[in-house]
């Protein structure tokens, strides 16, 4: 059985990191342009923080004996963001072969104690990660993405995430592109507060358009960015699309985008709270498969998450 099928295939969900970014410039203190932490591969203190960052997801893990996604820190790896970065795009494309050398390093040293780890490499959009704004129709997001992706390609890694999708569009191309390139894909799409995507379509009808536009070549979507109670309401239905639904990584704080893009101080929510919503959430998504967080989520978000859904941990 290959990874991808045991991931699959597993009782109990895999789990994967929280807020990466949030953790690097809010608690951390780091800086980067445009949120951008695979900029800072290039620096020896937050390749530290962030090993440590992950090992302690990956404890979590090891405890809960289940598998475990280990993502790239690629999100702002696009070739389209790479003069807002001060990069030229071969740089950029490096540095996104840099990150899968780098959480192999730590896949290495964890795979005697958890067991699989996949290497997931990151996608994030080619423009703003809240709104839709700068919207690409699917050819020309599937041109702007293939670089990043063909890079992951040849560094081997198992499977892709696009992440904070806002529209259909830009979620088809990246899809397209995993396809020609021959790699498992996931797709997850972001969330206002309303529950829809910043384009006003559902999630449902997200996840069916892109099926359609891709001959259902997602592995399963996923819902990331948002609150547990930005989107519960729609899996309540159980309308049939939530049943491609596999993943969950929701924020710690109830704020919307907009409040969220001004804040200055980091809002991480209530952990213990977190992990309630998330087992009460769990009913409503027959193949849930992944769990982890997003925006102002560590792995105490994600420890409580695993308490709830993980038989043994302790609390």
């Amino acid at each position: 059985m290959t990874q991808i099928e045991t991931l699959l295939s597993a009782e109990k969900p895999f789990l994967t990191d929280g807020g990466l970014e949030t953790s690097l410039f809010f608690l951390e203190g780091f800086e980067a342009p445009e949120f951008a932490a695979i900029v800072l591969l290039d620096d020896p203190k937050a390749c530290t923080a962030m090993r440590r960052y992950f090992e302690r997801f990956l404890a979590t893990a090891e405890q809960a004996g289940t598998g475990f996604v280990l993502d790239t820190n690629t999100w702002r790896g696009c070739v389209e963001w790479a003069p807002e970065l001060g990069l030229s795009a071969n740089e950029l494309l490096q540095l996104s072969r840099d990150a899968v050398g780098f959480v192999r390093t730590i896949r290495d040293q964890w795979k005697d104690r958890v067991s699989p780890i996949l290497i997931n490499g990151v996608v994030g959009p080619a423009g703003d990660g809240y709104t839709p704004e700068t919207a690409h129709d699917a050819q020309t997001a599937q041109s702007l993405h293939s670089p990043q992706i063909a890079s992951f390609a040849a560094e081997g890694v198992d499977l892709i995430s696009a992440i904070t999708m806002t529209h259909v569009d830009e979620a088809v191309g990246i899809a397209r592109a995993a396809t020609a390139a021959g790699l498992p894909v996931v797709v997850s799409f972001t969330v206002e507060t309303d529950g829809c995507l910043p384009t006003g379509e559902t999630i449902g009808d997200a996840i069916r358009a892109t099926d359609a536009a891709t001959r259902n070549a997602p592995l399963y979507y996923m819902v990331n960015c948002a609150h547990p109670d930005h989107f519960r309401s729609a899996f309540e239905a159980q309308e049939d699309w939530v049943w491609r639904i596999g993943g969950l990584r929701a924020n710690a704080s109830r704020l919307s985008h907009a409040e969220l893009d001004i804040a200055e101080e980091l809002d991480d929510g209530d952990p213990t709270e977190f992990g309630q919503l998330h087992a009460d959430m769990a009913r409503l998504v027959p193949n849930l498969r992944v769990v982890g967080g997003c925006c102002g989520t560590d792995h105490r978000h994600v420890g409580c998450v695993s308490q709830h859904l993980h038989a043994g941990i302790k609390p």
